[in-house]
């Protein structure tokens, strides 16, 4: 415990910061482990509530424009899913004529809209060009997490479906002509909580597997832009000139991130491909394989132009090397993100 108190003091060097943090894992916790929607719906506000001071930050002049829209947003999903709420309570115990799926339809628009999948994804992008990439990563990774629970306890219908199938497009496609690293990673991000909804599809644990997969890969590639300051393609490329190695490790994490085989990111995709052919969803195997080759396309092309096209040195080095411990701590990472899929194994011997 000790330890994990001295990494947060050591990220968020203030302790209002680190107050408003444990706010939101309270809050995310209370939604996860709650017996009622009510509660379920307290959480999400007791979290979105602490996840607003830890974006303001002084160095960004767009860090107050995204809190803004983040609230704006999330309080438009949380009164529609309080006006749900309720809609429920009156169906259940004083039997209104109300038709149950289009309350499941509402309670699940308003957990999509939290979440920002697709058709809901409208904020999400915009919202992370004004984060710093630690607040990103939480965005990215635990802030989803309630609102995939709450997801997996409806029936599921065709919203979820279409949702699905929109995100992993507008994922895929978003992000082809981006030059912005967090917003690639925003809509990388889409396109992932596309294959998290099918994975929903299949049974809790395998979306659960694939949400700390997807976690783990996002932490290994964000470790690596906070620590340098990176936040636009341009700077990948001539950034790494003075050390060769951080540049590869850098993009072979990305490719991993789109789940390239035989990097640890293939195996998350491999376990819904697998569930899915049993189950003989193939239209919906098709349109996730389609969209990660695109995805996969635009990774590659970065990596290319990278490693290949690229023999210009600057004049000039801004030479920045990270501090053992962040270095030791990142290629750790790195190692579990190319042989993982080889290592997984060992422990089902």
């Amino acid at each position: 415990i000790m330890k994990v108190l001295i990494l947060f003091f050591l990220i968020f060097n203030n302790s209002s910061k680190i107050l408003f943090l444990m706010m939101m894992i309270i809050g995310t916790l209370i939604t996860i482990t709650s017996n009622s929607w009510l509660a379920a719906w307290m959480g999400l506000e007791i979290n979105l509530l602490s996840f607003i001071p830890l974006m303001s930050d002084t160095n960004n002049l767009k860090s107050t424009e995204a809190a803004l829209k983040y609230f704006l947003t999330q309080a438009l999903a949380s009164i529609v899913l309080l006006f749900s709420i309720i809609l429920l309570m009156l169906k259940i115990n004083l039997n209104y004529e109300i038709n149950l799926s289009f309350i499941t339809t509402m309670i699940l628009s308003s957990l999509l809209l939290k979440s920002g999948a697709a058709p809901f994804h409208f904020w999400f992008p915009n919202l992370m060009e004004g984060l710093t990439w630690v607040n990103s990563f939480l965005l990215m990774t635990w802030q989803k997490m309630a609102p995939l629970m709450l997801m997996s306890y409806l029936n599921l219908n065709k919203m979820l479906f279409i949702s699905m199938i929109l995100s992993v497009i507008v994922g895929a496609i978003g992000g082809l002509n981006q030059t912005s690293l967090r917003k690639l990673m925003a809509f990388s991000s889409i396109n992932h909580l596309g294959w998290m909804l099918s994975a929903l599809y299949i049974n809790e644990m395998t979306w659960l597997i694939y949400f700390l997969f997807y976690s783990f890969l996002t932490l290994t590639l964000t470790f690596m832009f906070n620590n340098f300051k990176l936040f636009h393609l341009n700077q990948l490329f001539s950034w790494f000139i003075q050390n060769k190695i951080y540049k590869f490790i850098l993009f072979i994490n990305f490719l991993s991130l789109g789940g390239l085989p035989p990097f640890l990111g293939f195996l998350p995709k491999w376990i819904v491909i697998q569930q899915l052919t049993f189950s003989n969803q193939y239209f919906q195997l098709f349109i996730l394989m389609m969209s990660t080759l695109i995805t996969l396309f635009f990774y590659l092309r970065i990596c290319y132009s990278a490693f290949m096209l690229n023999y210009f040195e600057n004049n000039w080095m801004n030479i920045q090397f990270m501090k053992n411990i962040s270095m030791n701590f990142y290629l750790i990472l790195t190692f579990f993100s190319i042989f993982g899929l080889f290592l997984i194994p060992m422990f089902y011997a």
